[in-house]
């Protein structure tokens, strides 16, 4: 099997002008968790590169690790356990019923449907599909949310249009960064949907990974860290309009997009508002200052932690998203530093060491009972939610946020 393609081009212009904006060095893939008790693993290791396209402001990564490693058939995320995930969920389906006039009998198709957390809101009055490669769409077929288990292709398109019909809404959140072939997919996207057809996406948002140094989301899960002026470029490829987009709180910081080829839609004053910060921000002068930034974070964040381990300090992990495995390899930490990491009861990670590491990832229960001195919050973009649910359980240690300027605090 090959494991990785290096990428000497933009993935939407195929220009080969791309700038360089910082080196993580190499990383394990986030979700190649090995197992405690087994002996004789092999890790893989990528470089990951950030890179920039002028030509259609695309930031992207340097490598595409294939996607048997990157999304394994036992692959840990699931989107119904995060509260924030949900409330966005509940939030985005308000939306679309006041933005898209929908009839009863209107189809709506979610790729990279994951556990169905998105289409349990629209189940009670339309017709539903899920799309999703991992077995945890196995999670909304239970929970009567019919779903096809395998990638969103050609021949995917084709059965759904022969067996359901065309959707009249095509929903990708968190995926859209995902996908080896991005033209491909938007294509697929345009011959499935209805002419007057809606597509709505929600990725990454590059803004605040700049503003807020956050490099612990770069990893090679996210092929590509789009702006709205990328996302308007691409979309233009292929007859896509963008009406309307929306900053949003999840994964540190998102945008959605809403995009048709009916020219009926009429394009909101937002569209215009994101464009104009972009065009400010979004260029090689302050991708260097992000550069700087990230390199003083680490040195700081190192020094922290450092110290506290020279007076004996237990230092804990809280949860283990796929963004603590770049932050621990680029920090280079170890269980040396971190004494292990915490999730909680019932998640798949337990048992397994995180990527990289000998640092053992174990049932959150220790937490209360051993009670170490400091916790490393790793989900550092939902910290206040996260500190207010440890002390409600009894956690009485000190906390440390490790982005985007390290610290340690007690409240």
């Amino acid at each position: 099997m090959n494991t990785h393609t290096i990428i000497r081009k933009c993935q939407i212009s195929n220009s080969k002008n791309l700038k360089k904006i910082i080196s993580l060095g190499f990383l394990p893939p986030v979700n190649q968790l090995l197992d405690i008790n087994s002996k004789n693993q092999t890790q893989n290791f990528f470089d990951t590169e950030l890179l920039y396209c002028p030509k259609s402001k695309l930031v992207q990564l340097n490598v595409e690790v294939n996607k048997e490693i990157v999304f394994p058939r036992d692959y840990p995320y699931t989107s119904g356990t995060t509260k924030i995930l949900r409330d966005n969920f509940k939030e985005l389906y308000s939306e679309i019923k006041k933005k898209i006039f929908l009839k009863k009998k209107n189809f709506i198709v979610d790729i990279g449907s994951n556990d169905g957390n998105l289409l349990s809101n629209f189940k009670k009055d339309f017709k539903i599909l899920g799309v999703t490669p991992e077995n945890v769409g196995k999670i909304a077929i239970k929970n009567s949310i019919p779903t096809l288990l395998e990638y969103f292709e050609k021949k995917t398109v084709k059965k759904i249009i022969k067996h359901h019909g065309k959707p009249n809404i095509v929903t990708a959140t968190n995926v859209f960064a995902h996908i080896n072939n991005p033209k491909n997919f938007l294509n697929n996207i345009i011959k499935l949907m209805e002419k007057d057809g809606v597509f709505i996406s929600e990725s990454h948002y590059l803004v605040p990974l700049i503003q807020n140094v956050q490099y612990d989301t770069i990893y090679h899960e996210h092929l590509r860290y789009y702006s709205l002026q990328s996302l308007k470029y691409f979309f233009s490829l292929v007859g896509l309009k963008i009406f309307d987009a929306k900053k949003i709180r999840t994964h540190g910081g998102s945008i959605r997009v809403y995009a048709s080829k009916d020219s009926n839609y009429k394009v909101s004053k937002n569209v215009g508002q994101i464009l104009k910060v972009e065009k400010k921000l979004l260029n090689m002068k302050n991708f260097k200052k992000f550069k700087r930034k990230i390199i003083f974070s680490k040195l700081k964040l190192n020094k922290i932690l450092y110290d506290l381990k020279k007076k004996n300090k237990r230092i804990c992990g809280i949860s283990a998203p796929s963004r603590s495995s770049t932050l621990i390899s680029y920090v280079k930490l170890d269980e040396n530093i971190i004494d292990y990491i915490l999730e909680i009861n019932g998640s798949k990670k337990i048992g397994k060491y995180m990527p990289g590491t000998k640092i053992p990832i174990l049932n959150e229960k220790i937490l209360y009972k051993e009670q170490p001195e400091y916790a490393l919050i790793f989900s550092w973009h939902i910290s206040k939610e996260i500190i207010r649910n440890l002390r409600k359980r009894g956690y009485k240690g000190k906390f440390i946020i490790p982005l985007p300027d390290p610290k340690i605090i007690n409240y």
